[in-house]
């Protein structure tokens, strides 16, 4: 039984990500460009480090799993 609700909620989260992605250009804050990321271009490279996006998803995983461990 715990198997199952897993795989939903696991199947709930990919849909949600899915729909994240597929609407990415359209939404008001673009992950991945957010002020505060690092992008060091040269003649002939890139460097980029998404630190702002990294913190946000970091913060919106923590507060999900704060709210589910709380059961």
């Amino acid at each position: 039984m715990n198997l199952g609700k897993t795989l939903i909620t696991l199947g709930a989260i990919l849909l949600g990500l899915g729909i994240v992605v597929m609407l990415g250009e359209r939404l008001p804050i673009r992950l991945g460009r957010l002020p505060g990321d690092i992008v060091i271009r040269g003649k002939n490279s890139a460097f980029y480090f998404p630190v702002v996006t990294c913190l946000l998803i970091s913060a919106v995983m923590s507060a999900i799993m704060w709210l589910f461990g709380k059961r």
